[in-house]
């Protein structure tokens, strides 16, 4: 696990004093990530996406479950991050991802997601909006 500092000196870089998730500090991470990524992305889930957690933590069909599966983005899948939109949504990026296997494009928060080139610079930028959303 990486040292606290080295994020949140990243996080403050893109940032500066003021670290709250608001709208304003969404839109500079918009802005940085798009400034040093190149889109598409391949990109997968984090964790379960919060349509699944009933199946994945018990209690949900998995029938319906797989047929769900179908029709909405699972943590499972492999996607292309194609785009993140200009306005912020439930205080989250909004990222459109195409499904690989399928070519069906979703919406969901970007905070959600994660980079599949493994370590470096794609991996940690996504990863530092990740921490930076579920921590401050």
């Amino acid at each position: 696990m990486e040292d606290n500092d080295k994020w949140e000196e990243r996080i403050a870089a893109v940032l500066g004093s003021n670290d709250e998730v608001n709208s304003r500090n969404l839109l500079k991470w918009r802005d940085h990530i798009l400034g040093n990524l190149t889109l598409p992305l391949r990109v997968s889930g984090t964790e379960d996406f919060p349509w699944e957690e009933p199946y994945i933590m018990g209690g949900g069909d998995k029938k319906e479950y797989e047929k769900l599966k179908k029709d909405r983005p699972s943590y499972t899948d492999l996607f292309e991050l194609i785009e993140i939109a200009e306005m912020p949504m439930d205080e989250d990026l909004v990222a459109v991802i195409k499904r690989i296997s399928d070519s069906k494009v979703f919406q969901i928060g970007l905070s959600w997601l994660e980079a599949c080139e493994g370590p470096g610079e794609p991996h940690t930028r996504l990863d530092d909006y990740s921490t930076w959303h579920c921590n401050y």
